[in-house]
Parts: C-alpha cells; structure tokens; sequence
C-alpha cells in the first residue's frame, strides 16, 4: 500500500486556529505575511468553515468558532531572512491591525525578533537568525542576562 503524499505546504507539524475572526485573521494573514488562500469552505451566513493559507512554504489553517465552544488561537513563527525583512513584516503586521507585543531588536539567542497579537487572538513572532550560536553561547548570554 502507497502512502499518499501531504497536500503541498502541510509539514508534519503544521498550525491551526479556531476563532470567531476567522475572515479578519485571513485578511490579517493576507496583508502582514503575503498569506494566500489555497483552500476554503464557507458555510451559510459568510461562516468560512476552514481555510488554508500558504505563508511561504508552509500552510496555516483556520476555521470558524463553534458555537458554545472556545476560542483556540495559535502561537506562530515566522521566519525572515534578515533583520530589515522583520522590520518591514511588523510594520506591515501593525498596519493589519495587529497588537504589539515585542517591538522589533536582537535577542541574546541570535534572533531579531519582534512578536504581534492579530484579531483572533493569535500571537505571532516574525524573526530572522542574525547570530550563528552555539548552545553554550546562548546558555552563558542567558545566565548573563538573569545576573543582570
């Protein structure tokens, strides 16, 4: 028996999100991220029932809130290739209507990072590796940084 192949996008692990928000989050992924929908099924009332949005070489799927159910947002990294593409993706993230969390800089890991909360409650941290280190490096900037 032949195992049949993930749809494009989907990795072994690959993120979703349940909110009321649905088609803010979509609109949100869309301008902050150059999100595309790849797959969408919408219910009655403009209910978008689940969706699929590529985000580089990875898919995001969304779906709409149940009632009597609880929101289920979703925690996401997004990497950038370098520190200015961080800055222009927050600033873009802002502009969607996105919550700052963590304004953009470099962490003692080696990341520049910034981190924003969209409409539905999700958090996204867009980052790009500007440091090469090692475990020992980040444990010792660490400690530092807990001594300080």
């Amino acid at each position: 028996m032949s195992k049949i192949p993930r749809p494009h996008g989907h990795h072994v692990l690959t993120p979703s999100s349940v909110t009321a928000e649905t088609a803010a989050v979509i609109s949100f992924i869309e301008q902050a991220f150059a999100g595309k929908v790849v797959d969408r099924y919408d219910g009655p009332e403009g209910i978008i029932h689940h969706a699929e949005l590529l985000v580089g070489d990875s898919v995001v799927m969304l779906g709409h809130l149940p009632p009597n159910d609880a929101p289920r947002p979703a925690q996401l990294t997004v990497y950038m290739d370098d520190a200015d593409e961080v800055a222009s993706a927050y600033k873009r993230a802002v502009k969607a209507g996105a919550e700052t969390i963590d304004q953009p800089s470099t962490k003692p890991w080696g990341y520049h990072s910034a981190c924003v909360s969209d409409v539905g409650g999700n958090r996204w941290t867009i980052c790009a590796i500007v440091e090469a280190l090692n475990h020992d490096e980040i444990d010792q900037r660490m400690r530092a940084l807990s001594e300080a």
